[in-house]
């Protein structure tokens, strides 16, 4: 008789934890980054450079990362990862200026782009195939934790215990990371040989869902980005700080409840639900008036951004070959980079040159470019559910 799969094997649950360690560390200090720059007297300026810097060196890194996964044991790139967290958290806490501040943030990236990519091939890496989709709705629901704990803990405590309590508190997340990996016994060397192996920017079976994902992914960012001066502009009398605590938890509670059908329903019913929430949230953005109508489109988000998420993240995967898990990864990832660079500024372009009552339709128009990608690719991806 086959044994039934757990997900709470001790290895599994491991990578899970490193997981919320590494995004913890991250995520508390992105929101103070900028404030903690001027506070030591750098101008705003170079503030925003210093904060932007980590995401433009993961970009620019995720092929590298993505071969590198495919290549090296994921036990070995995630330690290096997590070290180089630990290491930029700890220099941040003794940078003087800005060309240090600028230099660890730039070993902050290296770091985070090491820890992306590898951990979530190494969570696909140690379950069977037919369980991808819900490896990766668990693995995006210890990220969707960790985003959403850090940042409200880090903005709820600095003012009463300083930045640089809540940066020493991401460096020892950082360091839990690197210890709770030493725990996990399959360390996913690869079987690949390396000489077979060419370097590639991209995976080709993933990119359609790449760029799927990079379309979708920018309303979530502008909001991200925007919500704040959005609500003010607008002089509405509502709760904003709420918006994402509701989003999380409604991504929590959705991804508990759809775990075991992201492997069996395919890409497209996935996609048409998606796009139906995306078009739902925006629409409300633009008219809301007051609490219930931000914490329903913070609902829709979670559905239309928040499971596209993991189902993109599965099909990605499914649908490259084994050899190149961590270069799927990589592209996927990439996609997610250019949604998190572009999607700031064209939230900034868009409330300068539009009156503000336009500013959330105009993002409207990532439904047919989304739905023309989807088109042209709908077999393969929705066959992808038939390739585990």
């Amino acid at each position: 008789m086959t044994k039934k799969f757990s997900f709470f094997s001790k290895d599994i649950v491991c990578v899970m934890l490193a997981t919320f360690f590494y995004q913890f560390s991250i995520q508390a200090v992105n929101p103070l980054m900028n404030g903690y720059a001027r506070n030591l007297g750098i101008s705003s300026t170079f503030a925003g450079i210093i904060v932007g810097i980590m995401s433009l060196t993961s970009m620019v890194l995720r092929p590298f990362a993505g071969n590198l996964t495919d290549r090296i044991s994921k036990y070995r790139l995630a330690l290096i990862g997590g070290s180089l967290c630990a290491i930029s958290d700890f220099g941040y806490l003794f940078s003087l200026g800005a060309p240090w501040l600028l230099f660890f943030r730039i070993i902050n990236g290296l770091g985070f782009v090491l820890c992306t990519v590898c951990l979530a091939t190494w969570m696909a890496y140690l379950v069977p195939r037919q369980h991808l989709g819900a490896a990766m709705g668990y693995y995006g629901l210890l990220n969707a934790l960790a985003m959403a704990i850090a940042p409200a803990l880090a903005i709820s405590i600095y003012q009463l215990l300083g930045y640089k309590f809540i940066i020493g508190l991401a460096a020892l997340s950082a360091v839990a990371m690197v210890v709770v990996i030493q725990l996990i016994d399959n360390r996913a060397k690869p079987s690949v040989d390396l000489k077979d192996q060419h370097f590639k920017i991209i995976q080709r079976d993933a990119l359609p869902v790449a760029m799927i994902f990079s379309l979708l992914s920018i309303p979530y960012f502008v909001t991200q980005a925007d919500i704040v001066m959005y609500v003010q502009e607008r002089h509405l009398t509502i709760t904003v700080s709420l918006f994402f605590l509701c989003y999380s938890l409604v991504l929590i509670v959705i991804r508990m409840l759809l775990k075991n059908y992201f492997d069996t329903i395919s890409f497209g019913i996935w996609f048409a639900i998606c796009i139906m929430a995306t078009i739902g949230y925006i629409i409300l953005l633009t008219i809301m008036q007051n609490n219930f109508e931000m914490i329903l489109a913070a609902g829709l988000m979670a559905v239309g951004f928040g499971v596209m998420v993991s189902v993109s993240q599965s099909t990605e995967l499914l649908l490259a070959p084994m050899k190149e898990q961590g270069l799927a990864n990589a592209t996927y990832y990439l996609g997610s980079d250019i949604g998190m660079s572009i999607g700031p500024i064209i939230g900034g372009i868009l409330s300068t040159i539009l009156p503000l009552k336009f500013f959330y339709p105009v993002m409207l128009l990532v439904v047919p470019l989304t739905a023309i990608i989807y088109l042209f690719n709908r077999r393969k991806l929705n066959a992808a559910v038939q390739y585990n």
